[in-house]
């Protein structure tokens, strides 16, 4: 009977830090995409539990004609595909703002948006995570800002995994 209470209690915790691994209680770093012009984001990922997180990125632009940021907030349900494979879905949303000043004509504005996130991600044995993801956005008030109300990116992931 020890045996068998000793075998359960072995293949229990095997079980529990195998789910553990699947998802980093944080994960900093940036997100590289084309992102409707914002180029590079800070990610954030915190993860709730064993196949949940909680995404944010900050973009930002600052040029010659146009200035402006984007925060995104997205909750993700995670799945292992096989050993340090994962593949991720979420939905979420975001604010931002602009501010465009070219050849003496200047305008301003806010926009709300609702996204999705579908990808795939790698997680090391060293603390790094690799990861592709595709982003459907759509705009809500985006003024001038956009000249439609649906916007797609595709970006890479490189973030520093801690607990």
């Amino acid at each position: 009977m020890k045996k068998l209470i000793l075998s359960a209690v072995m293949l229990l915790g095997l079980a529990l830090s195998t789910q553990a691994q699947e998802i980093s209680k944080n994960a900093l770093g940036l997100r590289l995409g084309d992102s409707d012009g914002f180029g590079g984001e800070i990610s954030y990922q915190r993860g709730l539990s064993s196949d949940n997180r909680l995404e944010l990125d900050l973009g930002w632009r600052n040029s010659n004609n146009v200035d402006a940021f984007k925060l995104t907030g997205l909750y993700q349900w995670v799945w292992n595909i096989d050993g340090g494979f994962n593949w991720y879905a979420g939905v979420g949303g975001g604010l931002g703002s602009w501010n465009q000043d070219y050849k003496g004509y200047s305008d301003s504005g806010t926009f709300v948006f609702a996204a999705g996130d579908i990808g795939i991600e790698y997680l090391f044995d060293i603390p790094l995570q690799l990861s592709l993801d595709f982003r459907p956005e759509f705009y809500f008030n985006s003024d001038k800002y956009r000249s439609d109300n649906l916007g797609s990116d595709i970006a890479l992931g490189k973030r520093y995994r801690f607990n």
